[in-house]
This record gives C-alpha cells, sequence and structure tokens, in this order.
C-alpha cells in the first residue's frame, strides 16, 4: 500500500527533475540564443533566482527520501529507496563541490565585467549540470520503482 508521504516524495523530487531537466536541455539553449547579452543576463539572473531556491529542494528531497529508507527499511523496494538516497547525495555533493561555486561566480556577472574564460566556465557548469541531471533521474527512477 502507498503511503502519502512516499507518494509525497516521488513527487518533489520528479518536480526537481523536471525542472532541472528542462533548465539542461531547453532553458539555457533558449538563453544562448538570444542577442546580445541578453542570453548572459537571463542566466545570470537564473543563477540568483534557482541558485536561491534549490538548496532547499535538493536538501529536502534528500531528507525526505531518507525518511522513507528509514521508514520502510521492512518493505519491499526498500533497497531502491536506499540506492535512490545515495544518489540524491551525490547530486548534493556534486552541486556543493562543483557547480555552486560555478554559479556564484554566474550570478555577479555582468557584460562589462565577463571574466576572460566565461564561456568555458558556463559549458562546464553546462556539462556538470547534465551530470547532475543524470544522477537525480537515475534518483527518481528509483523511487518511482520502488513505488510499484
Amino acid at each position: 500500500m502507498l503511503t502519502a508521504p512516499e507518494v509525497f516524495t516521488t513527487v518533489v523530487v520528479g518536480v526537481m527533475v523536471g525542472v532541472e531537466f528542462s533548465v539542461a536541455f531547453f532553458v539555457n539553449r533558449i538563453f544562448d540564443g538570444l542577442p546580445g547579452d541578453d542570453g548572459l543576463r537571463a542566466r545570470t539572473h537564473g543563477a540568483r533566482l534557482l541558485g536561491a531556491v534549490m538548496p532547499f529542494w535538493y536538501i529536502g528531497a534528500l531528507a525526505l527520501a531518507a525518511v522513507w529508507a528509514v521508514a520502510g527499511r521492512h518493505r519491499d523496494g526498500a533497497g531502491l529507496v536506499v540506492a535512490a538516497v545515495a544518489l540524491l547525495v551525490v547530486s548534493v555533493v556534486m552541486s556543493v563541490l562543483l557547480l555552486v561555486p560555478i554559479n556564484n561566480r554566474v550570478r555577479t556577472w555582468t557584460a562589462d565585467g565577463l571574466p576572460a574564460d566565461w564561456k568555458r566556465q558556463m559549458n562546464r557548469w553546462d556539462r556538470l549540470h547534465h551530470v547532475r541531471v543524470a544522477v537525480i533521474v537515475a534518483a527518481f527512477t528509483l523511487l518511482a520503482a520502488a513505488l510499484a
């Protein structure tokens, strides 16, 4: 039988996956196609907005999944939930160590004050973000499978 916390956790992680997938494969590509410095301005605004929200979302999703793993440790699918928790931990560690430092720099950039390697930094962030998206998609898939 499904419980409300299991469903809620899966929805929270699923919506997070949707947002991050959209950023990775659509939003940033749209921004990059804007004329002049509009794409850069959009990315810096996105870095500020999502940079303020996503830490709570990632930690919240991890906490919810961890509670599910502990509370459901004797139920079918417990191993899937534990594996999903491990992947969510990887996503948080990746974020803190690799993506947040770049994001913190990006959100301060202006068209007049760009570092010489700004495109390289953006490309690195995009590549790392794609890996993080793959990790959270895998975590979401495991949580969804655990519900079945």
